[in-house]
């Protein structure tokens, strides 16, 4: 599992948003955002574009991850994201990525607009 700031999450999904078939840094395509926090911290705040699977349910939901996709793990501060990043290599997922500091760092130094809890 590689560490992504929340500045390189930002720069790959504008980079898969553009023509550029490359990406940038290499990147592929766009990354799921796969947010594994409670539905009402999702409520609360998330990035546009990611899907809710709380922590809890992954494991009898894994079967609705595509397995040869970018997946970016993301939690309140980086620390579940990293749990279930682990958890999604050891299943057989081989591209993932946790944001470090999770929503709080996307706040902080992407969308100062966004709130935060």
């Amino acid at each position: 599992m590689q560490q992504l700031s929340a500045t390189q999450l930002a720069d790959w999904l504008a980079a898969s948003s553009s023509a550029s078939e490359s990406g940038a840094g290499g990147w592929r395509q766009r990354p799921l955002l796969l947010d594994v926090r409670e539905p009402w911290e999702f409520e609360l705040c998330h990035l546009d574009g990611s899907r809710l699977l709380p922590m809890q349910s992954l494991a009898a939901r894994i079967d609705e991850l595509p397995a040869d996709a970018d997946i970016v793990v993301i939690c309140h501060h980086g620390v579940r994201s990293r749990q279930v990043g682990g958890f999604l290599e050891r299943q057989g997922f081989s591209s993932i990525y946790n944001l470090s500091g999770g929503v709080d760092a996307w706040a902080n130094d992407v969308d100062p607009a966004m709130h935060k809890y």
